[in-house]
């Protein structure tokens, strides 16, 4: 007659065995076998602990015989199952990754599972199976830009310069619009935020008129000048120019930060500036909006003020952005670049010969 084999607990095995057996969030298979070595090492048979715990005797044994050799790994990991190997995913895998990687359907932009799955005759959860191993998001796009600026080195080191190593006696500020700003109504009222549910608004929207906030940035000590206006043409950009002028001591010169917009470069704006020669303006490349760290701010006060704000008109919209930065002066924050530039030049290159490539495949 076959005898089950003895088991004997130490102190910190039964302790975290009974943790397993009690745990709410164990997994239920790690639960059943820990109570069963606990019941095993009370002294009872395999058919009373299979009994007791609904199972089949052989599970009993099973583990029971699987701890006396393993101690606690041999019932916390599951041991490798057999069977067959998965040949055919393996076969497909590569036709699939390759459909997925180097073709497009014929009328769609992506494929999806389901369209890709008709295409190769396989199943639908393979084609999942496969993207979920190899990182595949066909229905995902990042957007991204490099610059084609014939001077982007030169600007670079300018702009980034002036963050790393600003001039002494001089105010480095991060200048721009941020044009269209909409008043927008939602058409039904918004239901709360609760337990269990989200806050809701409707999809749809009444428009109510646009407004331009025009804002720079101390980088030193990340103090905030900003004014909306209705329009964003040179003569409001001078305004802005004479508001900045007006906010800033006057003993201090003035290195802008600005992106390469036409407004920027007007005559009447060259001309206003030769009259002040304490203001020095650096424009960044184009396409490098990145490179100027007011665009960050605006982020900020996209996502937590305006996105999700109902406005019945745009004298309450430019109410909400001018307390906005009230609130921001009232505890400023500096954005604090950190990027070299030969890092940044490195990952330019890298995406120039990608493209290059690529066009040339």
């Amino acid at each position: 007659m076959r005898v089950a084999v003895s088991i004997v607990l130490t102190k910190d095995e039964r302790v975290t065995l009974q943790r397993w057996a009690r745990g709410r969030r164990t997994p239920a298979r790690l639960v059943l076998r820990a109570k069963v070595v606990l019941l095993a090492a009370a002294g009872r048979l395999n058919q009373e602990i299979a009994a007791e715990l609904s199972t089949y005797p052989n599970v009993v044994g099973r583990w029971r015989k699987r701890f006396a050799e393993q101690r606690l790994a041999g019932i916390e990991q599951d041991a490798p199952r057999g069977g067959r190997k998965p040949t055919v995913r393996d076969r497909v895998a590569r036709r699939i990754i390759e459909a997925t990687t180097q073709t497009r359907p014929k009328n769609a932009t992506h494929w999806s599972t389901r369209t890709l799955a008709k295409e190769l005759g396989v199943s639908r959860s393979m084609v999942h199976r496969v993207w979920q191993a190899n990182g595949l998001k066909p229905h995902r796009v990042r957007t991204f830009k490099v610059s084609n600026d014939p001077r982007f080195v030169e600007k670079l080191v300018d702009v980034v310069g002036l963050y790393l190593d600003p001039p002494e006696h001089a105010l480095v500020l991060c200048v721009d619009e941020k044009s269209q700003i909409q008043a927008l109504d939602r058409t039904q009222p918004s239901l709360p935020l609760k337990k269990g549910r989200c806050g809701t608004m409707t999809h749809d929207y009444k428009r109510n008129g646009t407004t331009t906030l025009f804002a720079a940035i101390d980088m030193l000590e990340g103090r905030l000048i900003g004014k909306c206006m209705q329009r964003h043409r040179h003569q409001e950009w001078i305004k802005f120019l004479k508001l900045i002028d007006q906010q800033t001591p006057k003993e201090l010169d003035l290195h802008l930060v600005v992106d390469n917009y036409a407004t920027h470069k007007h005559a009447k704006v060259k001309s206003w500036l030769k009259r002040h020669p304490r203001f020095h303006v650096h424009f960044t490349p184009t396409s490098s909006s990145w490179l100027n760290l007011i665009e960050r701010w605006f982020r900020e006060i996209t996502e937590k003020r305006i996105r999700r704000g109902a406005f019945h008109n745009v004298k309450q919209l430019v109410d909400a952005i001018t307390a906005f930065i009230d609130e921001h002066n009232e505890n400023p924050r500096a954005f604090t670049w950190t990027a070299k530039i030969e890092p940044i030049l490195e990952k330019v290159r890298r995406a120039r010969a990608v493209l290059n490539n690529n066009a040339s495949a």
